[in-house]
């Protein structure tokens, strides 16, 4: 079992900041991929970024060159670092890892204005 906790996110204008942060709690020995979706009214939930225990990153073109994904392993943490927003990012976040199954963390809504 494992329990993923998300921080930040909220309202900001076209061209600002957020920060998102996740901290894991559990069976954390067994993460190897933790990584961050997102989901907009009407729409599927896709990835945004996704980190492996080594450091490998992966992202979605759309965030590519605006977001960035970090992990701290010893803290059991996973981070999103997002810049140059548009409001087409506006979504609920969800952090997520899979050891058989999928988890999810409750989610923090992003919100852009133009």
């Amino acid at each position: 079992q494992v329990q993923l906790v998300e921080s930040g996110g909220g309202l900001v204008q076209a061209g600002g900041s957020l920060r998102l942060s996740c901290a894991a709690s559990g069976s954390v020995f067994r993460i190897n991929v933790m990584g961050w979706y997102r989901q907009a009214p009407g729409k599927q939930r896709e990835l945004v970024a996704s980190i492996t225990k080594s450091g490998t990153t992966n992202y979605a073109d759309s965030v590519k060159g605006r977001f960035t994904i970090s992990r701290d392993n010893a803290k059991n943490t996973v981070t999103l670092q997002m810049n140059s927003l548009k409001p087409e990012d506006t979504a609920v976040y969800y952090c997520h890892t899979m050891i058989t199954l999928n988890y999810w963390g409750q989610g923090t809504q992003v919100t852009v204005s133009s």
